[in-house]
């Protein structure tokens, strides 16, 4: 699960009480797509935590859980097509 946060305190307090719960955790800059000013990038906590906790230590210190994108729903598979089982005439002419 991936948790975004506009501090780098925040997220480094995030880290520090997922660590201590017995989760997996880390720190690292993300930067947004069009941003350029190298100190206002929000800050990503990376962790193996459950969704819930994530969630609510989000709300805790005001960031928010990365869903990402969510899996394309693939389409019901069509009915096959009704094909002609020769060649067709248009105009007096046969085409194939």
């Amino acid at each position: 699960m991936r948790a975004v946060f506009h501090g780098q305190d925040d997220a480094e307090t995030v880290v520090a009480r997922l660590r201590r719960e017995g989760w997996d955790a880390m720190v690292a800059q993300d930067r947004f797509a069009g941003e350029d000013d190298d100190e206002d990038h929000a800050w990503a906590v990376l962790t193996d935590a459950p969704e819930v906790v994530l969630e609510l230590l989000t709300e805790e210190h005001d960031g928010w859980v990365d869903h990402g994108e969510p899996p394309a729903s693939r389409p019901a598979s069509p009915s096959p097509l009704d094909l002609p089982d020769g060649p067709r005439r248009i105009k007096g002419h046969f085409t194939e």
